[in-house]
């Protein structure tokens, strides 16, 4: 029996980075006592708040947004009429897992489509309408896409020194992939970063990041 239930559970667990849920295991008929259990026995590990990796994944490299992102419901909700995914990661914590820039682990910035509130720890929810042009997936993790993302930095106030670090970085790796849609991405706050217009902020970010427009890809 033991040995069926940690299949079952295995299975899970393959489909997102070895780990699983308590509400994804109770709809696979595997109890929270159960799963206790197995916790004991070293067969599980908990990770966080109603998440668990099996005992013999390995852990994975971005572990500390992926555990929240579980936690929250993002394997489990629905997505949204648009077909935006429920939980999706933002501004550092998207850049983290873009692999532009360089950002320290820290609070887990999520965007919602509802307003949410939760007890996890080191967790940041916002909410925000977005469009699925506006998502991209990353090993099976919904992010912004780094123009999104690089507009979402700035709205919040990162260090702008750390923003173009992540620009040239994004653009070096080929991930900058429409330079047009940055400039709409940062129009609602360009005026407040003291450009004219969208375009002329991203081009000040470009500029400031020692690139030229043709650098990245057009779209």
């Amino acid at each position: 029996m033991a040995g069926k239930t940690i299949a079952e559970l295995g299975e899970l667990a393959a489909e997102r980075w070895g780990m699983f849920t308590t509400a994804q295991a109770a709809g696979a008929g595997v109890s929270r006592k159960t799963l206790s259990g197995l916790s004991t026995s070293g067969a599980i590990l908990r990770v966080a708040q109603g998440v668990y990796r099996m005992a013999g994944a390995p852990e994975p490299e971005h572990e500390f947004i992926y555990a929240p992102w579980l936690a929250l419901g993002g394997a489990t909700l629905p997505p949204t009429a648009e077909g935006v995914p429920a939980v999706v990661v933002a501004g550092e914590t998207a850049a983290i897992a873009h692999g532009i820039g360089d950002w320290f682990p820290g609070v887990v910035d999520v965007l919602t489509p509802t307003r949410r509130t939760t007890r996890l720890p080191d967790v940041r929810l916002r909410t925000r309408h977005l469009s699925p042009s506006d998502v991209v997936y990353l090993n099976g993790l919904p992010a912004l896409t780094v123009e999104r993302t690089i507009a979402d930095l700035l709205e919040q106030w990162a260090d702008r020194s750390l923003v173009v670090d992540a620009l040239r970085q994004a653009a070096e790796q080929g991930k900058l992939l429409s330079p047009r849609h940055l400039a709409e991405h940062l129009a609602p706050i360009a005026a407040a970063h003291g450009a004219e217009s969208g375009a002329d902020l991203a081009a000040q970010l470009m500029q400031e990041a020692g690139l030229q427009a043709g650098a990245a890809a057009h779209g």
